[in-house]
């Protein structure tokens, strides 16, 4: 055996733990805040034991943290190196793999084509107190942990809180992430009633992932 095989052994940890899908849909779901195992159960479609099961991996690969409260075991992203490392890691399959490629396209040739910013806009606009900016997950997910200054209204509620948003604002609405269609419907009935609006690319991973806080 060579010396360094140990070395390698221990990298092959990572990848071993990246290498499941369900686990990657779990990763995603915990860059948005902290979530209880039998909340990533049904947020997921998974079995409780199932998805327990696969939290350890990821936590035996340091990818995950745990901390238990009574009856209840709570999971977070690690920190925000891995943050940033998953999003690097999405960036780099998108732009290699031609069949994930086809698969966003066609991911979003499922709404109306519509105008977005990404998250360095956002956060100057934010600053510049130039946008109104909605959180369209629901109120939980709102409460685990958004972008301050984010007002929640999920999208289903949309339509009938309309009047909470000012007439002549520039609204930005975002969702949990790259793969959530959320924020694109929302933009949808938001322009359909007349309003101006844009999503934000990426969604709250996004935001996550550029090492930008959140606030609870």
């Amino acid at each position: 055996m060579s010396g360094d095989d140990e070395i390698y052994s221990q990298l092959s940890r990572i990848g071993k733990a990246l290498s499941n899908p369900l686990r990657l849909r779990l990763l995603d779901r915990l860059e948005t805040g902290e979530h209880t195992v039998e909340e990533l159960a049904e947020a997921t479609g998974l079995p409780v034991k199932n998805t327990s099961a696969q939290l350890q991996q990821l936590r035996a690969a340091q990818l995950v943290q745990s901390r238990r409260e009574g009856v209840h075991i709570h999971y977070r992203i690690a920190d925000s190196a891995t943050s940033a490392f998953l999003g690097a890691f999405a960036d780099y399959a998108a732009g290699s793999l031609a069949e994930l490629r086809d698969e966003l396209a066609d991911l979003y040739r499922r709404r109306p084509p519509m105008e977005s910013v990404d998250v360095a806009e956002l956060d100057r606009r934010l600053r510049e107190d130039d946008v109104v900016l909605v959180d369209v997950r629901s109120a939980d997910d709102y409460a685990r942990g958004h972008v301050e200054g984010a007002v929640s209204i999920p999208v289903a509620d949309l339509d009938r809180r309309i009047a909470e948003l000012p007439e002549s604002a520039d609204v930005v609405a975002y969702c949990s992430g790259p793969y959530c269609l959320a924020s694109a419907d929302a933009v949808a009935v938001l322009v359909g009633l007349g309003r101006s609006a844009k999503r934000v690319n990426g969604g709250i991973t996004a935001w996550v992932r550029s090492g930008r806080p959140l606030v609870v």
